[in-house]
């Protein structure tokens, strides 16, 4: 198996409203999809690395995310824990926004090789 990178198209920049997350599902993956201001969104993985919930039901507060269940805060800039009792940090997907408004984000893929 060998993993690579591939470029989706997760939605169009109208359909993110400001600090509410969404949920994507891409290539199995459950991302959280956070916009942040005009032309500025981020996605991380939606899965809490502290109580396995999701991140898209948490609440924004500027560039962090809360997990609804304990607490635990998340950089969305880094995937980093900036409030316990989360310790290990969430994956982070690059995401690029296309002239025409369309959010596209790198998520890795597996292919046999």
């Amino acid at each position: 198996m060998s993993v690579t990178i591939e470029r989706v198209d997760v939605c169009h920049l109208a359909e993110l409203a400001v600090a509410q997350p969404a949920l994507a599902t891409v290539n199995g993956h459950r991302l959280c999809v956070i916009r942040t201001g005009e032309r500025e969104v981020h996605c991380i993985d939606d899965t809490c690395t502290h109580g396995a919930v999701s991140l898209s039901e948490g609440e924004v507060d500027g560039r962090t995310i809360e997990c609804w269940l304990h607490g635990s805060r998340f950089d969305l800039c880094t995937g980093r824990p900036t409030g316990p009792p989360a310790t290990r940090p969430v994956a982070v997907y690059p995401v690029t926004i296309t002239e025409d408004d369309h959010v596209l984000v790198d998520v890795p893929t597996e292919s046999e090789k």
